[in-house]
């Protein structure tokens, strides 16, 4: 028997590969499948199931384009109710694998068709459980994703998790390995661990919401608390999932390389989104007029998702040399298909063709701690959780998750500061209000990592989950 985990740090999520005597089982795939097919032909091996754990929202799933290529069939949990063909396992249903067996667990309440499967090595003894968005190392699944489709409460469906999570998942043996669907990161928890492999044992331990003696009323009050609204993208990733999706390889060939003067035409005609994913530092030296910047090195796919609203939107691309195809599969994991084309030559090609460049300035944490000596204009793209915990008196919270509510305090007629932790969402922001006319913005590079170490004044520290 084997068991892979394929981790995406991208995306924080776990895709699994288990092998026995032959037999593939492939757990929660990425979109882009050919890994898997190449895993199981290297192995020998033969993709006998696609277990489906629910209908994600935060990545597009390639449990579709994966059973078309390979004949194996897609298995959800009860009450799931896509519209392309597949196995709907009824609760506790077994399949077989190899000399293994897995277990279907329905444990609604993340989303109702919510489940997990179970993993029982030869001897039949309980060996893993691939938890899905049920159970997290540290946390569970938000309860307010399906409250729309479920047409329930998030308290009602937190109530449905607590019951799912006591009945099904706290009765297994303290040494069965849970593998979960995400890690540090993902939008689909509220404290998820950096670990991506723990057991059942240290969870109920280590796991606020796995106390043995915590009661209903508590698990819905402490699950509830603190949900940050869901980014935007969320819905229609579930949409793709629940109802299917163009092959990648589609959206890749789609995709053309473009000179730049074909490049500038064709963001003319399409009124395409011109998205910039170099590092942060190359795209403040010299990029596209009213380009946007989302780095490929960061948290690429969530910010695109949280940030392009429009999925249909045309999309142009400027990448690092040899980065295009794979910015097209990152886009394509999270739904974004309308990838038209990239610029042939990275930005070097651009400036060969004797094309303006906008440059975004920057300045040193240390030249911001001569300037807070005058009276500036300075704002934190932070999250919310990151301000609380520390920050500067002088800059306002706006974080870059909902910037455009906060696009009014943001002055047109004189110079301000952007700051983030380490750079990255400041040039983003950065980017954007640039593409919107504020041109006096500044950047601060290194951030607040770098600002504390200087002599600027911060607040004292203070951990966000002691303060209610």
């Amino acid at each position: 028997m084997k068991i892979e985990q394929i981790y995406t740090g991208c995306l924080a999520q776990g895709a699994y590969y288990i092998e026995s005597k032959g037999e593939v089982a492939i757990i929660d795939p990425l979109r882009e499948v050919q890994p898997y097919i190449d895993r199981a032909k290297a192995d020998n091996a033969k993709i006998k199931y696609i277990f489906e754990t629910h209908f994600h929202a935060d990545f597009v799933s390639g449990h579709v384009t994966l059973s078309e290529k390979t004949g194996a069939p897609i298995v959800f949990g009860p009450q799931a109710t896509p519209t392309y063909k597949t196995v709907i396992a009824t609760d506790e249903q077994v399949f077989q694998l190899g000399e293994i067996t897995i277990t279907c667990l329905h444990t609604p309440g993340h989303t109702m068709e919510s489940s997990c499967y179970l993993l029982k090595d030869k001897n039949g003894k309980d060996y893993a459980l691939f938890s899905g968005d049920t159970v997290f190392l540290g946390d569970v699944g938000r309860p307010d994703l399906a409250q729309k489709a479920a047409h329930m409460t998030q308290e009602q469906l937190a109530g449905t998790l607590f019951d799912s999570i006591r009945t099904k998942i706290m009765p297994l043996a303290d040494d069965v390995i849970i593998y979960p669907a995400h890690g540090a990161g993902s939008a689909c928890g509220k404290n998820l661990s950096k670990e991506t492999v723990g057991t059942i044992g240290d969870q109920k331990v280590n796991n606020y919401a796995l106390r043995a003696n915590m009661t209903r009323e508590e698990f819905i009050a402490e699950v509830t608390d603190g949900l940050l609204p869901p980014p935007a993208y969320f819905p229609m990733n579930v949409k793709l999932n629940k109802e299917g999706y163009e092959n990648v390889e589609t959206i890749i060939n789609n995709a053309k390389a473009l000179s730049a003067k074909d490049f500038e035409i064709i963001a003319n005609e399409t009124n395409a989104l011109i998205l910039d994913v170099r590092n942060e530092n190359d795209f403040a030296k010299g990029h596209i007029p009213n380009s946007i910047f989302i780095g490929i090195n960061g948290t690429f796919a969530p910010w695109v998702g949280a940030l392009i609203l429009d999925f249909k939107q045309p999309i142009l691309l400027i990448t690092p040399e040899d980065k295009e195809e794979e910015t097209i599969k990152r886009l394509a994991r999270v739904g974004y298909d309308a990838t038209i084309g990239y610029l042939d030559g990275g930005i070097e090609s651009w400036e060969k063709a004797g094309f303006e460049l906008d440059t975004v300035n920057c300045i040193s944490a240390e030249t911001l701690e001569d300037k807070l000596k005058e009276e500036i204009t300075v704002f934190d793209v932070r999250k919310s959780g990151e301000f609380i915990a520390e920050h500067l008196n002088e800059a306002p919270s706006t974080p870059l998750d909902f910037l455009n509510d906060h696009l009014s305090e943001f002055p047109k007629d004189k110079e301000f500061y952007l700051f983030c932790a380490g750079g990255y969402r400041s040039m983003i922001a950065s980017s954007i209000l640039k593409a919107r006319g504020y041109d006096n913005v500044i950047n601060v590079n290194g951030g607040f990592n770098a600002i504390k170490k200087t002599g600027i004044k911060t607040t004292n520290f203070v951990c966000p989950s002691t303060l209610k």
